[in-house]
């Protein structure tokens, strides 16, 4: 009697296998007869899509091989978010640890953290879900939450699980028509808002019929206003909801891992934000995956500021309640995170490569400022870490107590594991921190319809420069892009667009079969848009993007997000948004410059000036602008027709508020490309008349 397809494919693979030796990480042995692979250092394993085809493309994290991970190895009984909460806070695992932190004010200033424990926030999960049960809100309804990281997020969360309700955030910073469209679109049914976005709530309540109680976080009983009963909308304190409950405690209602848990609306680029549907069972396999090869403990201690309503930070709340992490939250002001941090201590630390660009800037900046002794000091320390690390030794311990420590102290002097993630990391940062901050740096990738992270560094790899291996929860293949001429036998390495599948790929996009076809194919892969290469040992670098790509008249074509990442370490830059189109040979860019840097660079060449918007237009900071980017250019080996050729100054930042970037701080490009229309214009204009060699074709 025949095999199954399937028997013969594992037949195959075995044939592959070796037990690993006890100091071999690799769980493959190098056999020239595995197709097309050979296993180096064996972060990736390659199998078959379809053993007929003889070809070997889909790759595997080595850590699971044979089996993509969907419950954590430990605890092969947890299927869903409540399971989690259950098993490690309800039952005595970490009831008396510290879990949920905020900062308290004395007296109008802020002083020290002050902690829920785990027990008690299971408690508090318990009467939010039964009070939602007292107000007649049916299991499966959505419940919004509209409002930053703060303790109270989590609970409701924790109580969405425990009784069945889909979570539904809403970023703080959406307009009203986002609000209301995602309101309607996920029909939801209870809104948990700050008291600062009541009254815009309630000035549009009759365009959002299927609200039947708002809850105010942080409000006073006696300054809530009650809505006339003909609105059919009861209006609650946090507090009051939370006392409704206890009085009328309800027995659970969990849900099961193919229910949904939440459905996460990612505000695009352009056009009405589309809402993917996560169940509890995709959110576990991401966490249990991307965590096999780390550990967490009780001791440790996370900082929570990257908005809750994206999934890098909702993975990685599954992530603290499973391994009983503490949380502390940061007041709200990004500009105070280092203050909270100094308070907090954390030893996790998850951000973004803004971020770790202005850390690097500001250190960096300050090394050059400080004098001649104490820049070859540091140039020494570094040097020497840095060749100590590469061949596996153990760095001097001097160095840290003269150098480093210093800068540590920066991010509370605790951090022990850092992660990148939401855009790609220089190569460069990602060295400086492992080397001035210490400990395991790991950069990932993820998008919200793989429940958060698809790949991402493995510990011990010093190789810089791309995002890791593929989480043991999914497998990764490159598709053919013959437009942009990618391919699978691209010499020296297969190249194409990245397919991912496996239990972490979401249900599709809410009421949506049209674009959830688009990007997810009948085989079950999912088309993630961005264009990938397989390096040396099964490592995956992102060299490209399907969108967002343009050409220039000469028929270049340009990736922008690229080249603004490595515009993003010159120190004038805060931020920068680049543009080119087919009518024009040469790019330009906008830059929103960091005041403090240009103010000192005009202090040193003795320039005066009557404001910083005077400063910006003066023909002598753009060109030292252009200097300066033009070094950071050549440094990073971008191509001739990769260079900025003009730039515009302008103080104001990019933010969510003005339109110029998504809630996962992506630029708009169409949005901005109009916002700035007369500054690229007029920058066209001026190269045209500069340049002997004129840049409109």
């Amino acid at each position: 009697m025949d095999s199954t397809p399937a028997q013969r494919r594992l037949q195959a693979i075995h044939g592959h296998l070796t037990t690993a030796a006890p100091d071999s990480e690799s769980p493959l042995r190098p056999n020239l007869t595995a197709g097309e692979f050979v296993s180096e250092q064996g972060y990736s394993v390659v199998l078959p899509e379809k053993l007929q085809t003889g070809k070997w493309n889909v790759y595997r994290s080595a850590r699971s091989p044979l089996k993509l991970v969907s419950r954590f190895p430990d605890h092969p009984e947890i299927g869903t978010l409540h399971d989690t909460n259950i098993k490690m806070h309800a039952v005595d695992t970490f009831r008396d640890y510290k879990y949920l932190g905020t900062r308290i004010r004395v007296d109008g200033t802020v002083g020290e953290y002050k902690w829920m424990t785990y027990g008690e926030a299971s408690t508090a999960r318990s009467a939010i879900g039964s009070g939602l049960i007292y107000h007649g809100i049916p299991k499966g309804a959505g419940i919004g939450l509209y409002f930053i990281n703060r303790p109270e997020w989590l609970i409701v969360d924790h109580a969405c699980s425990a009784y069945s309700y889909i979570s539904v955030p809403l970023y703080d910073t959406l307009g009203p028509d986002a609000v209301k469209y995602i309101v309607n679109h996920a029909v939801v049914q209870v809104i948990f808002c700050a008291p600062e976005t009541l009254n815009s709530l309630l000035s549009f309540l009759a365009d959002i019929p299927t609200v039947r109680l708002i809850v105010v976080v942080g409000g006073i009983d006696d300054r809530i206003p009650s809505l006339p009963s003909s609105t059919g909308v009861k209006v609650v304190t946090y507090s009051k909801l939370l006392s409704q409950g206890n009085s009328s405690l309800q027995p659970f209602f969990p849900p099961g891992p193919e229910d949904v848990a939440t459905i996460c609306y990612t505000s695009g680029t352009t056009g009405t934000p589309k809402g993917a549907v996560l169940t509890h069972g995709n959110l576990i396999a991401n966490v249990a995956g991307a965590t096999m090869a780390i550990k967490f403990y009780p001791s440790d201690v996370y900082i929570s500021y990257l908005p809750l309503a994206h999934i890098y930070e909702r993975a990685n709340q599954v992530m603290t309640v499973y391994f009983g992490v503490a949380v502390g939250f940061y007041q709200g002001d990004s500009l105070k995170l280092m203050d909270d941090m100094a308070a907090l201590r954390p030893t996790i630390f998850c951000s973004v490569p803004r971020l770790y660009n202005r850390i690097y800037a500001g250190i960096t900046n300050a090394v050059k400022t400080s004098g001649v002794l104490r820049e070859r000091l540091f140039n020494a320390a570094y040097n020497a870490k840095k060749q100590a690390l590469l061949s596996g030794k153990n760095p001097s311990p001097m160095w840290d107590r003269l150098v480093f420590n210093k800068i540590k102290a920066k991010l509370g002097g605790r951090v022990r594991f850092m992660a990148s993630g939401a855009s790609p990391l220089s190569p460069d940062v990602m060295e400086f921190l492992k080397i001035c901050i210490g400990g395991e740096v790991s950069e990932g990738y993820g998008m919200t319809e793989t429940s958060c992270v698809i790949s991402s560094v493995d510990g011990g790899d010093n190789l810089y420069g791309h995002v890791g291996s593929p989480n043991p929860a999914c497998e990764i293949k490159l598709v053919d892009v013959p437009e942009m001429n990618y391919t699978s036998e691209d010499q020296p390495y297969p190249r194409g667009e990245i397919c991912v599948r496996g239990p972490i790929i979401f249900q599709g996009y809410h009421k949506d079969e049209v674009q959830t076809r688009e990007v997810v194919d009948e085989d079950g892969w999912l088309h993630t848009g961005d264009i990938g290469l397989w390096s040396p040992g099964g490592r995956l670098k992102i060299i490209d993007r399907k969108k967002n790509i343009f050409k220039l008249a000469q028929g270049e074509y340009i990736a922008p997000e690229k080249i603004e990442n490595v515009y993003a370490k010159c120190k004038f830059v805060a931020q920068c948004f680049v543009h080119g189109d087919s009518l024009n040979s040469s790019l330009v860019a906008i830059v929103s410059v960091d005041p403090d840097v240009l103010k000192a660079w005009a202090d040193s060449e003795g320039i005066k000036y009557q404001d910083l918007g005077q400063l910006c237009n003066d023909l002598r900071a753009r060109a030292a602008v252009l200097a300066d980017m033009d070094a950071v250019g050549r440094e990073a080996q971008l191509r001739g027709f990769e260079f900025v050729k003009a730039v515009t100054l302008v103080l104001e930042p990019f933010t969510i508020e003005n339109g110029l970037l998504t809630p996962t701080f992506k630029i708009k490009r169409p949005q901005a490309k109009e916002y700035f229309a007369k500054e690229i214009s007029t920058m066209y204009s001026e190269l045209s008349t500069s340049d002997p060699a004129p840049s409109k074709l």
